[in-house]
């Protein structure tokens, strides 16, 4: 099979469903009372400067970690002298991000995050080596190892905050995260580079969810490290 051919065949899809909450107000003094509730509710709920400021950190982690993946895909494609570089500063990324969460999970939380993290980047490069080869089978089995890497980071995480990281819910997202990835790869080794740009876009926006989903539930365990209490 032509490697061009076999490239199309790689891209895959993923969706995440979203849900939408609705209130009904009630009339009269009820609605004053309730109006009075949801002002109270909508102030507690506030994030806290250190809430808000650890959210913009893991923003900013993920957003790393998705940029210096596309640099890493742009520098494989074209064949830079760069990539070694690009590739060591993105493994940096990784044990950055274990370190994030070692202040809540302990140290050997923080190491076996990287470690699967790193494992993650180094399963990408071997998609992009067979899938460019046009090798089917040899791509075929570097994907089941990404896959099967991507779920032990959703079982792991989920360990760790069961009741705000569903496994299925992290799951759901890393799966996302690569089909969003392979798309990326897939578009710009063939040299397609509206859609190169449209999949970069929905990677950073996956992302996003992602790392919001990530501190928000760090925050949701550890209230009192954010200033918001325990109730």
């Amino acid at each position: 099979m032509k490697p061009r051919t076999f490239l199309v065949a790689l891209a895959l899809a993923a969706a995440v469903a979203a849900t939408a909450v609705l209130g009904l107000a009630r009339g009269g003094e009820a609605a004053t009372h309730d109006h009075a509730t949801h002002a109270t509710h909508a102030a507690s709920t506030q994030p806290t400067a250190a809430e808000a400021a650890f959210a913009a950190e893991m923003r900013r982690l993920w957003l790393e970690h998705v940029a210096w993946t596309r640099l890493a895909i742009v520098d494989f494609a074209s064949g830079s002298p760069g990539l070694n570089a690009t590739l060591a500063r993105l493994l940096r990324n990784q044990t950055e991000i274990g370190n994030a969460v070692k202040p809540f999970y302990g140290k050997a939380a923080g190491q076996k995050l990287t470690a699967l993290l790193r494992e993650h980047i180094l399963i990408a490069v071997d998609v992009l080596k067979a899938a460019k080869s046009g090798d089917k089978a040899a791509t075929n089995r570097a994907l089941a190892r990404w896959n099967a890497n991507a779920d032990r980071i959703s079982a792991f995480l989920s360990a760790a905050n069961p009741k705000n990281w569903p496994e299925a819910a992290v799951r759901s997202m890393m799966r996302e995260h690569l089909a969003l990835t392979t798309t990326e790869a897939v578009a710009r080794l063939q040299g397609r580079w509206a859609a190169d740009v449209k999949a970069a876009d929905a990677v950073e926006r996956a992302m996003l969810h992602m790392a919001d989903t990530l501190s928000g539930g760090i925050v949701a365990q550890f209230p009192g490290r954010f200033g918001k209490g325990t109730t």
